[in-house]
């Protein structure tokens, strides 16, 4: 049985191939377009199908397209059309208007015959998969739970902001639906904007969070969004104003909004603060909900919201759940995966245990990575211990690129496209932010750290297998933070992958030889970019290392440094 999924509603578009239940390859659009986020959110381009990535995912599996034998969109216009309420307060012929609502059905109508253009007779067994319920799905069937409670937090599906439901053998049941406008999600696109960057950073805001007082705005910032018994949270749709670029209500209670590039004033990271903490709490009120009616130990974490490692934390800690699984795409991305499973579930597809490997992308062999170099100009070394090689000079203070086997599906680097770099000393991260990465110098970096003596170095508290995706913020434990000051946020927390041998070995062999020579178990790690999309290619991993001041570049056993690069 070979499910081909695809996203490409909103933005993060991806896609997934199933062959037999197991999830064999995915892939984000952005990758290959070298396009952040592949795609705008419009109203007209819903049809406006992730090729390349369909592209990828079937020749990995040497599957032609007669050979498909259903197709998984994930997002229902039927679901659409009866649920979504239009809004009067937005920008003519965009989201929410009668001829926005009519132009984004008629592209989602289009889906189809824009999938036979380029598979032939295979669109014909397409399948509309309901948004959040994909979401769920992403999250429950490669979580190995047998039974547990889903909760999906996002901007939003078709008309709903947040799902409740439960998930057990006989497949998903959805509790409640919480509509528009009511929207977690786009509270943190609306704040981001407020804070001067784009819809798309809330990884900034959650960043900024941690320098601000949220009690300083713990008032105010209920009129935007609050806690309520009977619906878990509530978002006031007039001060919130999502759909129009208009600050006003929020200047009322917060202050001047920021304009782009212009300097943080104090009252900013409090914003972020209270964003933060507000979070928090809505999400916990929904998971005491839901373990109210679900008679499970398990919970499952999806949708955009599941990215916050604060709120994870947050989460995981509060001891409502034994156990929490997030997957490695817990954004829109993952819902190709999450539509897929779905539709194997429905139709009675092989229920094996699906993997939750986060390396489903691209590779490339050795006769590729030369091609790649000699195309450069560049004459690599080839090493016989690539990992001893970078771990001996991560140790001496150089920032080293890592492009090793399958490149990673969903927004974080965990060790086969990434930089690499001391944790000990604090210039390490002013270097990374400024002079490689070219972003804000208030942003942490994370940790990769041996599994085995993480706990001596962070409070892990409860486990999660959701650990090895880089999605808790934890607090160094007690006389460890000043040994690894680049990888720990103002708060003292830092966001830890756990690395295991058996998950990915060559990484583990480098940060193992780090701890030989330093005595610290770990690496900095940070997504192999420069303000563009994760490298995907050998190709797009010398372009970004030409232009920046990485120090090294290991592709496979081959490498080159900087010295050697001109």
């Amino acid at each position: 049985m070979r499910i081909l999924g695809v996203n490409s509603v909103y933005h993060e578009s991806a896609a997934t191939l199933l062959v037999d239940g197991q999830v064999v390859a995915a892939a984000e659009e952005e990758r290959f377009s070298r396009i952040k986020h592949a795609k705008p959110a419009r109203v007209d381009n819903a049809d406006e199908l992730p090729l390349e990535s369909i592209r990828y995912c079937l020749e990995h599996a040497a599957v032609k397209p007669e050979d498909i034998d259903a197709i998984a969109y994930s997002f229902d216009p039927d679901l659409r059309a009866r649920e979504f309420i239009l809004d009067d307060k937005t920008e003519a012929g965009d989201w929410g208007t009668e001829q926005g609502e009519k132009t984004f059905l008629s592209h989602l109508h289009s889906v189809p015959d824009a999938l036979a253009a380029h598979l032939g007779r295979a669109a014909q067994r397409l399948t509309f998969v309901p948004h959040h319920l994909s979401h769920a799905a992403s999250s429950f069937y490669p979580s190995r739970f047998e039974d547990a409670a889903i909760l999906v937090a996002d901007g939003i599906g078709e008309a709903a902001c947040t799902l409740l439901a439960r998930g057990d053998k006989n497949g998903i049941t959805i509790l409640r639906s919480i509509p528009f406008p009511h929207s977690i999600g786009f509270v943190w696109e609306k704040i981001s904007k407020y804070l001067g960057f784009s819809e798309y950073d809330a990884c900034k805001a959650m960043g900024l969070a941690a320098y601000g007082d949220a009690s300083k705005f713990k008032n105010a910032f209920s009129q935007l969004m609050r806690v309520e018994s009977a619906s878990g949270y509530a978002v006031d749709k007039a001060t919130a104003n999502f759909r129009l670029p208009d600050f006003e209500r929020l200047e009322a209670l917060f202050g001047p909004a920021r304009k782009p590039d212009a300097p943080l004033e104090s009252h900013h990271y409090d914003v972020a603060a209270s964003l933060q903490v507000a979070t928090d709490e809505a999400l916990l009120a929904l998971a005491q909900e839901l373990r109210q009616v679900v008679d499970s130990d398990n919970l499952c974490l999806a949708g955009g919201v599941a990215l916050n490692c604060v709120s994870n934390v947050a989460l995981k800690e509060a001891g409502l759940f034994s156990n929490i699984f997030i997957p490695s795409a817990p954004h829109d991305a993952g819902t190709a995966i999450g539509a897929a499973l779905e539709l194997n579930q429905r139709i009675g597809g092989p229920a094996n245990a699906v993997s939750d490997t986060p390396y489903l992308g691209p590779e490339y062999d050795d006769a590729s990575i030369v091609a790649a170099y000699t195309a450069a100009g560049l004459s690599p070394e080839l090493s016989s211990s690539p990992a001893l090689e970078a771990a001996r000079m991560i140790a001496a203070g150089k920032i080293v690129a890592w492009f090793q086997g399958r490149m990673e599906f969903g927004p974080r680097a965990l060790g086969n496209r990434s930089l690499l770099a001391d944790p000990r000393s604090s210039a390490t991260r002013e270097m990374l932010n400024v002079k490689v990465k070219h972003r804000e110098t208030f942003r942490p970096f994370a940790p990769s750290v041996l599994a085995e003596p993480a706990g001596e170095w962070f409070e892990l508290g409860r486990p999660s297998s959701s650990y090895d995706f880089m999605l808790f913020a934890c607090q160094a434990a007690a006389g460890r933070g000043e040994q690894v000051p680049a990888v720990l946020h103002e708060d003292g927390t830092a966001r830890v992958q756990l690395v295991h041998r058996e998950r990915n070995p060559t990484f583990y062999e480098l940060i193992s030889h780090f701890a030989d020579l330093t005595g610290v178990p770990m690496v900095l790690n940070t997504s192999f970019n420069d303000s563009e999309p994760i490298v995907c290619t050998p190709a797009d991993a010398i372009a970004t290392f030409r232009k920046t001041r990485i120090d090294a570049l290991f592709i496979g056993s081959r490498f080159v440094t900087r010295e050697s690069r001109a």
